[in-house]
């Protein structure tokens, strides 16, 4: 592991303010389509599956209301006889597998399963990061340590809100990420700066790998949704330590993290089966398409073991 770059924003050893922050942002330009390439997709779902789903808005950015609403899609025919699976994906905006994998499991898979489950899918929760490719809020804050009771990040808050008035129970909850070459060579640098906290770089995996929740694991669970994603990608090795990411290797393909305390999306359900996925779109074995495919891949797996073993 060796100490990431300096960054060209503040002065090392000093955290950022609100000035360092304004400079950041004043950097990061819209390169993507956010209403074209998500909310065109959402609007034709609504379209084409308006006898099967329902498609209702939870929220808007506030630093551009008009462009950055935020979406679900939601199985029309509720039943509350029916578990429920909840599907995320774009907490970081820049980890486009997860955001056009959700949306494409819509298209193409979703509908095989309503007869066993209830859905909700939140296909882009940072549209903000997604039009930016960006990790972080326009507040320079990570979404995905920020999704606690009391957070004020308004990719997190409004989706836990949302969530939190359905008064129901969430069986599942798969939240779909990247891991990326970005990761050591942008966006640990940008937080060592804004931190002032020396930060560490970890071999970035070549390969799809899984974040279970350390205080529910359900390896079996984990260990299905590895199988699945074998099918169409290649599964991360650990390094020589046994490590994936800087984080001890439980099973092949699957880290734990204490998720609630690290304030992960996965966490503010308390479903009892989650999982975090992890896709490496960098890696020369794959294309965007396989990314795609490694996302609903892992979701299928999630799925198909809950029927198999009949979980509700």
């Amino acid at each position: 592991m060796t100490s990431v770059k300096e960054h060209t924003i503040g002065t090392p050893g000093i955290p950022w303010g609100s000035e360092e922050k304004t400079i950041w942002l004043a950097q990061q330009t819209v390169k993507r389509s956010y209403q074209q390439q998500v909310v065109s997709r959402i609007e034709e779902i609504e379209r084409s599956f308006s006898e099967q789903l329902s498609v209702e808005q939870y929220g808007a950015l506030s630093c551009d209301p008009d462009n950055y609403t935020l979406w679900v899609i939601k199985t029309k025919h509720w039943r509350a006889d029916k578990p429920t699976v909840l599907l995320t994906g774009g907490v970081h905006g820049y980890e486009t597998s997860g955001v056009q994998g959700a949306l494409r499991f819509v298209e193409s898979t979703l509908l095989t399963y309503t007869d066993r489950f209830n859905f909700i899918v939140a296909p882009c929760l940072s549209p903000w990061g997604y039009e930016t490719i960006n990790r972080w809020t326009p507040a320079a804050i990570d979404p995905n340590r920020s999704f606690n009771q009391d957070t004020d990040i308004e990719e997190c808050r409004y989706l836990m809100t949302y969530v939190a008035e359905l008064n129901i129970s969430i069986l599942c909850h798969i939240d779909l990420h990247e891991t990326t070459d970005t990761d050591n060579s942008e966006f640990r640098p940008a937080l060592e700066a804004r931190d002032a906290v020396e930060q560490t770089l970890w071999e970035i995996p070549d390969g799809f790998y899984g974040v279970a929740d350390s205080a529910k694991p359900e390896p079996a669970f984990q260990k299905a949704i590895i199988d699945a994603v074998e099918q169409v990608t290649h599964i991360a090795p650990s390094d020589e330590n046994g490590y994936l990411i800087g984080s001890k290797t439980e099973q092949r393909g699957v880290i734990n993290y204490p998720i609630e305390g690290l304030g992960l999306c996965a966490c503010f359900t308390g479903a009892p089966f989650v999982s975090t996925t992890e896709v490496y779109p960098d890696s020369p074995l794959v294309d965007d398409e396989n990314c795609i495919l490694a996302q609903i891949a892992a979701v299928c797996g999630a799925l198909n073991y809950l029927v198999t073993h009949d979980l509700r």
